[in-house]
């Protein structure tokens, strides 16, 4: 680093994003993007009308982006906040409400902490149970914020709502962001609780069951005067956070999300098939409600299975944490790139056995 750093930035430790190759024939199943395409609505409003007009700025106001949300979840316009992805989102909303720290599980999306570090708010950890489930109680009366991923990652366990309703009910007087990134593929959404509990934040992407991952789009949801201090941030610091391209088809993917519906029954179809056979082969998995699985693999190490299918080729996810070290999250792809996993995976532990 050079010397000109400010001393209270020397010690953060960035997040690693997954690897994202360029060119080859790599299968790439690392980062939870899905397989399939934008909605043909979006890409056909993509080529028609705005890009002869990026010499524009984009609508600070969100207003067509925010208001096809209010819409979908079924609130007032301005219940509803948008950003550059849900990374942006999760940063403002920390920022804004973390005066005093938060809690979150040990065992949970790792850019939580990042963002805690960056901004100097204190961050607290809650250990999952062995099963890797969230023990409730442990979020009751917290002494600040909470932030919960759920489903969560890199686990795929999503907690029931009644469960996050409980967690709601102890902490009346901090705010409780349920992270929903992966919710659509099977799990219960806490939108529908808004409307009780002003503390509560459900922040969501577009990245996972939009196919957008490319224009980076998230969202929050919650109270009206929650979305107003956020807003009131994003004025402070970027308030073209979005560009007009993603807007557009943020907004039009929204209309038809009857496609996207479809693409997510494909997904969790080919989930379930990909998680029985990995079972079959003597693989233990989490019971996942997202876009991925979270396996355990037989007779090999994780970081063993990880190199070998590197080397064919196919990228997946490790991490080195020492609870999560003996396990593997792996993307839900298409049906031909699961297949070439599944391939794959056989023969590598035919070879192990030799």
């Amino acid at each position: 680093m050079s010397r000109f750093l400010s001393p209270a930035l020397e010690k953060i430790t960035p997040y690693t994003p997954g690897e994202q190759p360029k060119g080859g024939n790599l299968i790439k199943l690392n980062t939870n993007e899905s397989p399939f395409p934008p909605s043909p609505g979006v890409i056909k409003a993509l080529s028609e009308n705005e890009s002869s007009r990026l010499n524009l700025y984009s609508d600070p106001t969100l207003s067509s982006f925010t208001d096809a949300l209010s819409e979908r979840f079924q609130v007032n316009k301005d219940q509803v906040y948008a950003g550059n992805g849900s990374d942006e989102v999760l940063a403002v909303a920390m920022y804004a409400f973390g005066a005093d720290g938060f809690y979150a599980p040990d065992i949970t999306y790792g850019f939580y902490p990042v963002i805690a570090n960056f901004f100097g708010i204190s961050y607290h950890t809650r250990p999952l149970k062995g099963d890797f489930t969230i023990c409730t109680e442990d979020f009751f009366r917290a002494p600040g914020a909470v932030v919960i991923a759920n489903p969560n990652a890199p686990t795929g366990i999503s907690l029931p709502l009644s469960e996050i309703e409980r967690i709601l009910r102890e902490n009346p007087d901090h705010v409780v962001i349920v992270d929903e990134a992966y919710v659509e593929f099977g799990g219960e959404s806490a939108a529908k609780l808004i409307s009780k509990y002003e503390q509560l934040l459900v922040i969501g992407t577009f990245s996972k069951a939009w196919n957008l991952a490319g224009a980076r789009l998230g969202y929050a949801v919650g109270n009206a005067e929650l979305i107003r201090d956020m807003n009131r941030l994003r004025f402070s610091f970027h308030p073209y956070n979005i560009n007009r391209l993603s807007l557009i088809a943020g907004t039009k993917a929204v209309e038809e999300e009857e496609y996207y519906i479809e693409c997510r029954k494909k997904i969790i179809d080919t989930r379930v098939r990909t998680i029985q056979t990995l079972v079959g082969m003597g693989f233990i998995a989490t019971d996942s409600k997202a876009n991925f699985i979270f396996v355990k693999p037989p007779i090999i190490s994780a970081k063993e299975l990880f190199d070998s299918l590197r080397a064919r080729g196919i990228i997946t996810r490790y991490f080195s944490g020492a609870r999560v070290k003996e396990y593997l999250r792996i993307t839900i792809g298409s049906d031909e790139q699961m297949d070439a996993l599944l391939y794959a995976v056989s023969d590598i532990l035919k070879e192990a056995k030799k």
